[in-house]
Formats: C-alpha cells, structure tokens, sequence
C-alpha cells in the first residue's frame, strides 16, 4: 500500500518536468514557428557581375542577384571597408541589386561583400566575391 503514494509523487513530478521542457523549447531560437520561435528561408546571392576574379575598371558596375529577400534595404554592400551605395530593382520573385566600384580603387583585389541583415539572427546572410582592379 506504501508503493501506491510513492508511485503518484513520482508520476506528479515528471509531469511538471514535462510541462516545464515544452515551455521552455520556444525559447531556443531553434527556427520552429509551431513552437514559438521564428522561422525564415535564409537569402542567397546568386549571378554575381563581373565574374569572380574578373579584372574591371575603377568605377565599374557590379550586380547580383538576391533571392528569398524581403526588404532590399536588409543588403548593405562593402568594398575595401568603403560602403558602396546600391540600387535594388524588384523582379518578381528576386531583387536584382547594382553599383559601382569605388573610384578611388586602383591596382588592387577587392572583395564585394554583401551583408543581408534581419531581426532574426539565424535569417542574416553574407556573401561576395573578389575582383581585381586596373589601374584605370
């Protein structure tokens, strides 16, 4: 008869270690919308112009494409630790983004690099490639 007590305390406290792991497992970060947390489909970069490793012209055009893009004003694009400003146009289902190379770029290699920012830290994305600059 003593077993009988003891076995409902037993049943009682993992109920509430139950309880106590589901409502905590939104908490995580862990991308599961269904259980509270946030979910995204991370932005990719793709067809980027010039080629990588292309030799171009200071003050040359570049472009690329980015896909799964909510807010084009989520990409910032950076060359050589020099902002670089940049025109999205809208295509439908991607966003096609342009810009020069900095001017005063001469006789180097430098990355573009793109940063996609967002709330939600697992949706951010970085990418780029490198070019190699002329002399003019």
């Amino acid at each position: 008869m003593k077993k009988m007590p003891l076995l409902i305390a037993l049943l009682t406290c993992s109920l509430f270690d139950a309880h106590a792991a589901m409502d905590h497992s939104g908490h995580r970060g862990n991308g599961n919308a269904a259980m509270g947390g946030a979910s995204c489909v991370r932005p990719q970069l793709s067809k980027m112009q010039p080629a990588h490793l292309s030799t171009v012209a200071p003050g040359s055009a570049f472009s690329f494409v980015v896909s799964n893009l909510d807010d084009p004003e989520q990409v910032s694009v950076q060359i050589k630790k020099q902002d670089v400003d940049v025109v999205s146009e809208f295509k439908d289902p991607f966003y096609v983004v342009k810009g020069k190379i900095p001017d005063s770029l001469h006789n180097t290699a430098a990355r573009v690099d793109v940063k996609i920012d967002s709330k939600i830290p697992s949706c951010r994305a970085a990418d780029g490639w490198l070019l190699k600059i002329s002399e003019n």
